[in-house]
């Protein structure tokens, strides 16, 4: 796959991205397969959704946000890839594009002409550490840019010169690094009013978090919807620590005195906690309370639980 992809630009399979459509390009190299009429095929741009890609990054480069890009197509009633491909998309809805799917393809470096291979692997995730015996689970996790195989020419033609798309990739990461912004939590909290995550933003020198009800999503925001919910970061840090204590089951909430006998993690600890075992807040503005889902009632097993017990069957009595 390697070779195949890095020195030769072969298609290896897939659905092709959206934008492109499957061309035949020639015998396979494969004598015997050749023998037998089988020939590869490769990337071409698709008239109709081509020219969408190439428009939403310049879009991009023109400094809109994804949410405004997104709502543009949708108000446009431009047919999203789900619905221009419905065959190959059997487990998606078709019916409006959403804010993953533009930002997927502002982040898919196909489209600037090159092979790509091994963005994705399959790992297979122990149900419960604890208990063994109830098996694994595949999970898809994206690779590092570091462990992406790229064809050394390019391959099919690109929709993105590979200085804009490096530009797309750059906007939010270099306006980050040059302002010195952090965002511990990024990701890990969600609004109890509107179950939406949470973004990120600064207020007076701060990191902090804001929900507002829609906003950045692909319809245009109600007007009716419920005031913005802000949360600052180092509201939260202070806190992490005990809620990481009562999700490990570390210790019993019987007060101070117990707390301070036993292990007290720190915030970063509680944050690295919570993205491994993939765990979300929920944070109510209302109450101003924070809560977590542990992980036991997120549909994995207890560690107490061991595999049912098969029955024995009864054998019928026999006549005589």
């Amino acid at each position: 796959m390697t070779v195949q992809t890095r020195d030769q630009g072969r298609y290896l399979g897939g659905r092709p991205p959206y934008g492109y459509r499957l061309v035949d390009a020639e015998a396979h190299p494969n004598r015997a397969l050749a023998r037998r009429g089988v020939r590869i095929q490769r990337l071409d741009t698709d008239p109709k959704s081509g020219p969408i890609v190439s428009w939403i990054f310049a879009q991009r480069l023109a400094g809109h946000s994804i949410a405004r890009i997104t709502r543009a197509l949708n108000d446009a009633g431009t047919p999203c890839p789900s619905a221009t491909d419905p065959d190959r998309n059997p487990h998606r809805n078709g019916q409006c594009w959403v804010l993953n799917t533009v930002r997927a393809i502002l982040t898919n470096p196909r489209y600037t002409g090159r092979q790509i291979w091994n963005r994705q692997r399959t790992d297979h995730d122990l149900l419960n550490p604890a208990n063994t015996t109830l098996g694994h689970r595949d999970v898809m996790r994206w690779n590092t840019p570091a462990d992406w195989i790229i064809s050394t020419t390019p391959a099919h033609p690109a929709l993105v010169s590979e200085a804009d798309f490096i530009t797309v990739q750059k906007l939010r990461t270099r306006r980050n690094a040059s302002l010195g912004r952090t965002y511990l939590m990024a990701g890990l909290l969600c609004c109890g009013v509107c179950a939406r995550r949470m973004e990120s933003h600064w207020p007076h020198d701060h990191p902090g978090y804001r929900c507002r009800h829609g906003h950045t999503c692909a319809h245009r925001p109600d007007p009716g919807r419920a005031p913005n919910a802000y949360l600052r970061e180092d509201h939260v840090l202070p806190h992490l620590p005990a809620l990481l204590l009562r999700l490990t089951g570390h210790v019993e909430p019987l007060g101070p005195a117990s707390v301070s006998r036993e292990w007290v993690p720190t915030p970063a600890q509680a944050i690295s906690y919570l993205r491994s075992q993939e765990i979300l807040l929920t944070y109510d503005p209302a109450t101003r309370t924070l809560t977590g889902t542990h992980p036991r009632q997120k549909g994995s097993p207890s560690a107490d639980q061991s595999p049912p017990k098969r029955r024995r069957r009864e054998k019928p009595d026999r006549k005589r």
